[in-house]
């Protein structure tokens, strides 16, 4: 990890201003590296993870979502945060059985990265899950969250970027680490 502390800021004094059921804010004042100061607003995230689920056939597993904050319904892989003390695989398999009804013998974790770390400290795990298997029993989903499954190649998750049905970026990554994935096993 790179560390230069001659761009680091010091926090001089924080302030929650808001306590969620996701999220915290903080306001914090901090000095630059340059000696002069300012505020930073911050959210503070327990984390979470989103599952590339693939079937026998290929096919990626997705949820049709209303997404509030953007007044609209949008394609995703299915993802979820973190409960405290949870580890992200167990999470990873809780939220696809959750939102799919479908669970995995093969669970690989990808990578993970920030989601917006110019003010949210948010990391997803992203995690390929494959070998899937239908519940007998499908799990409830949370009682605020109403999802629409849905199973498609590819080249149709390339059209649904394409025509912004998906425009998210954890749903994007996951679809171009795939493609990239195909494109070296074509190279073997």
């Amino acid at each position: 990890m790179i560390k230069l502390k001659h761009l680091e800021e010091k926090t001089i004094s924080k302030e929650k201003l808001f306590a969620g059921k996701v999220i915290d804010l903080y306001l914090e004042d901090v000095e630059l590296p340059n000696g002069k100061t300012s505020k930073r607003e911050i959210v503070k995230h327990p984390g979470a993870v989103a599952v590339l689920a693939l079937t026998e056939e290929d096919n990626i597993i997705l949820v049709k979502q209303y997404r509030k904050a953007l007044e609209r319904t949008i394609v995703e892989i299915p993802a979820g945060k973190l409960e405290k003390g949870e580890k992200p695989e167990y999470t990873a398999l809780r939220e696809l059985e959750e939102e799919t009804g479908y669970t995995a013998v093969s669970l690989e974790k990808i990578t993970a990265f920030y989601t917006s770390p110019g003010f949210a400290d948010e990391l997803v795990h992203l995690y390929v899950a494959e070998q899937l298997t239908p519940l007998e029993e499908k799990r409830e989903l949370d009682e605020d969250e109403f999802v629409e499954v849905m199973e498609v190649p590819l080249a149709e998750a390339r059209k649904l970027m394409e025509s912004r049905d998906i425009y998210d970026a954890k749903t994007a990554y996951a679809i171009q680490y795939l493609e990239l994935r195909e494109a070296l096993q074509a190279k073997k």
